[in-house]
């Protein structure tokens, strides 16, 4: 990976893993794909490898990522389904031309050819957003508590309540924040 660029949040959801490409969408944003060669990085990262990328193919990329996001935003606050980013998700997802494989432990794993290119990638990756919108998966889309973030994360806590849509980043940064202002508040409470 490359230094100059910020790290990737890494999930266990392709689809909402890949919204958070772009985080803090409510404060100071973070693009954690900026070129086209991290979007390469992020791919390989999820085990879907590509050899190259065009800008083109990031701006479609970054379209799907807004489509992806904009959806499950609306399904997670019971919306209707922007038809704008239905239309993109769907588009994305009968372009590629990746195969599903079943793992020795009996897991679904998406497979690119040698030959794949970034559609196909982003195939597998809109396909996976249909599943968890559509409601296929056990889970539930939410949205992170962080006024910063707001991002759109796939909850699969047992009890469904989970808050932030990384623990590491957005929750830790609402304990301090509350933790601070607790000490502002009772300044004895810290002896």
């Amino acid at each position: 990976m490359h230094a100059r660029f910020p790290d990737f949040r890494l999930g266990n959801v392709l689809a909402t893993s890949f919204t958070g490409t772009l985080s803090e969408r409510h404060g100071d944003s973070v693009e954690r794909i900026p070129a086209p060669q991290r979007l390469i990085d992020w791919l390989a990262v999820y085990g879907l490898a590509v050899d190259s990328c065009t800008t083109a193919q990031l701006d479609r990329a970054r379209e799907l990522r807004e489509s992806i996001h904009a959806a499950a935003t609306a399904a997670a606050i019971q919306d209707a389904l922007p038809a704008s980013a239905v239309q993109v998700i769907n588009d994305c997802s009968a372009q590629g031309r990746a195969s599903a494989i079943l793992t020795p432990e009996g897991n679904r794993q998406w497979r690119l050819s040698s030959a794949s290119c970034v559609e196909d990638a982003l195939s597998v990756i809109a396909a996976d957003a249909i599943s968890i919108i559509a409601g296929e998966r056990d889970g539930r889309l939410a949205l992170c508590a962080s006024p910063t973030c707001q991002a759109a994360f796939f909850d699969t806590s047992q009890s469904r309540t989970r808050k932030w849509c990384d623990m590491n980043t957005c929750g830790n940064r609402q304990k301090k924040a509350r933790f601070h202002a607790n000490q502002r508040k009772n300044p004895r409470s810290a002896e």
